[in-house]
């Protein structure tokens, strides 16, 4: 997954031609670290109909501050430049896509 930040996240997510999910996260947090399986599994599984990536919150805290990033692991999904939906905390796999599915329709 390829992490952006405040000078490729524009580029990258809101004028990306496909849904982006964005994982707000931090190396030192173990629900980050919990997820991010999760995470890139999905990033394989829509392949070619979702976009993932990734923002660390140390180096790219304007960013989560922009977004209202409080409290990590957070994910956000975007489309046509526009916040759809989040997911706050450790999330299941199954409970991650059914919001997918409604947020952004992959």
């Amino acid at each position: 997954m390829k992490e952006v930040n405040s000078s490729t996240f524009t580029q990258e997510v809101l004028q990306s031609e496909l849904p982006v999910l964005v994982d707000f996260y931090a190396d030192w947090c173990g629900p980050c670290r919990m997820l991010s399986p999760t995470v890139h599994q999905l990033a394989e599984d829509y392949k070619g109909r979702l976009k993932v990536v990734q923002v660390n919150v140390d180096r790219a805290g304007d960013l989560a501050g922009a977004f209202g990033v409080s409290s990590i692991p957070t994910l956000i999904c975007f489309r046509d430049g526009r916040a759809l939906g989040r997911s706050v905390g450790l999330t299941g796999k199954a409970e991650l896509e059914q919001r997918l599915r409604s947020w952004a329709a992959v």
